[in-house]
């Protein structure tokens, strides 16, 4: 063999790694917008029921005004979030709002009975179930980006075009309550 024939060949191993690399990181990237994307969904579900929940909760007139209004006023402030830090404290705290909005309905046995209520409820925890498991989707993709970016000789491949990872879905700082349970007293 001549060294212009082994070169050659190096050269077209050299160029299918990369575009193999490259190609690679395409689909990784598109795996973790899909993911954003299927998060994003839940939060439209979520933000669609929480009008519906609040119109019946407020069928019953002496339901607290100021639990419904943190509900709304957290809503809001999801719905406006920018970044994937500043959204995911504010998913928190409208979860901890529907949390207490639960918890206080407990006082109104009308309300807990109410048809409408429980299915309502019942949809808001299928759809909070839907969001963890779609944030836990999302980070098995941003984790396997993050590894594949990390890696030789993919780490070359990803600084040469310029791919950068998404950040994790974590609790922000201060929201360690939020880790643990929920205290259910009877």
């Amino acid at each position: 063999m001549s060294v212009t024939l082994i070169i050659g060949i190096v050269a077209i191993v050299l160029v299918i790694s990369v575009v193999a690399l490259y190609n690679r990181f395409v689909v990784l990237r598109t795996r973790v917008k899909e993911a954003s994307s299927d998060i994003e969904v839940q939060f439209k579900r979520r933000y669609d029921l929480i009008p519906n929940l609040i119109d019946t909760v407020k069928g019953y007139a002496d339901f607290e005004a100021s639990t419904l209004q943190k509900v709304t006023e957290a809503r809001t402030m999801a719905m406006g979030a920018g970044n994937i830090q500043d959204e995911t404290a504010a998913q928190n705290e409208l979860t901890g709002t529907l949390k207490s909005l639960f918890a206080v309905s407990e006082n109104y046995p009308d309300l807990k009975a109410s048809q409408n209520f429980l299915e309502l409820q019942r949809e808001l925890t299928d759809t909070e179930n839907k969001i963890q498991a779609a944030r836990r989707f999302y980070n098995t993709n941003v984790r396997d980006f993050i590894i594949a970016a990390q890696t030789f000789p993919s780490n070359v491949v990803a600084n040469i075009f310029g791919f950068k990872s998404d950040a994790f879905f974590e609790l922000p700082e201060g929201q360690e309550a939020a880790s643990e349970p929920v205290k259910v007293n009877f």
